[in-house]
């Protein structure tokens, strides 16, 4: 499926593509979920999901920069994989700049600091290490992004940085202004009054938006949500979808097929 692209740095990247949550067991729903998902994606089905990712036209993976992910990539890049991998730094990693130097050393196109890591910074003021990790990822030769819950690392980051993207998460979840990591099993919220407030600040972006968690973690009705998407979807922008094929084997194909036929009525 021709779904175009767009430039993030050097990179030429599908404007749909696969977010790793996932195959990390980052549900966003419950614990139990946590472990449901690591246990289901085996190497081997991650390695399949990359496939039909790529077989689909979507020719970019975000995923952490951590040695699992690392390992699989290599498998499947091993195989004959062509996926290029967009890298998220780990916000547990001590020092923050370990997590960059793997995404460097495995071979990612590109990588963006960790969006609990960038809210965190920011709400501390620690605002120097923002700039460190920038220019590390930078001297990898890599394109240098971050990402954030909030319209408040944006508006900060436009003032501060010079970036290749932003990754923009429609929701605030949880609050990470005192922690950067995720509390598995942490009550999350999804409210509608986030989406609408980061989208209102990416339509004023001065670099091209990763659009993220757009179904809230499953809770939202993925053809209305597509349709959200496309209504707010610059021609610079790519939208990120995570997939849980053991609830359903076509899921990615029919995100792809919403996001063609919401940009299409979008356009009209």
């Amino acid at each position: 499926m021709d779904i175009g692209q767009v430039k993030l740095g050097a990179a030429s990247v599908s404007r749909m593509v696969l977010g790793g949550n996932q195959f990390s067991g980052f549900s966003h729903q419950s614990s139990e979920r946590d472990d449901e998902m690591r246990r289901y994606y085996t190497t081997a089905r991650i390695r399949d999901t990359f496939r039909a990712a790529e077989a689909l036209g979507i020719n970019t993976f975000l995923g952490r920069a951590d040695r699992h992910i690392s390992r699989v990539l290599m498998e499947h890049w091993d195989e004959g994989g062509t996926i290029q991998w967009i890298a998220q730094t780990c916000p547990e990693f001590a020092p923050h700049t370990r997590g960059i130097a793997n995404a460097i050393q495995a071979g990612a196109v590109a990588s963006y600091i960790h969006g609990g890591q960038m809210d965190y910074w920011v709400a501390q003021g620690e605002t120097d290490q923002i700039r460190e990790s920038i220019d590390a990822i930078r001297s990898g030769g890599l394109a240098a992004g971050v990402a954030g819950h909030t319209p408040r690392v944006f508006e900060w980051a436009e003032e501060n940085l010079d970036v290749d993207f932003y990754m923009c998460c429609y929701y605030n979840p949880t609050s990470r202004d005192r922690s950067a990591e995720h509390v598995a099993g942490a009550a999350e919220r999804y409210a509608e009054a986030d989406r609408a407030a980061m989208v209102q600040t990416i339509q004023h972006l001065s670099k091209p938006a990763i659009h993220y968690k757009v179904f809230a973690a499953g809770r939202n009705d993925p053809a209305a949500a597509m349709g959200f998407v496309a209504e707010h979807l610059r021609p610079q922008d790519v939208v990120c979808v995570g997939v849980y094929t053991r609830d359903h084997p076509n899921m990615l194909e029919e995100d792809l097929c919403l996001l063609q036929q919401s940009l299409r009525t979008a356009s009209r």
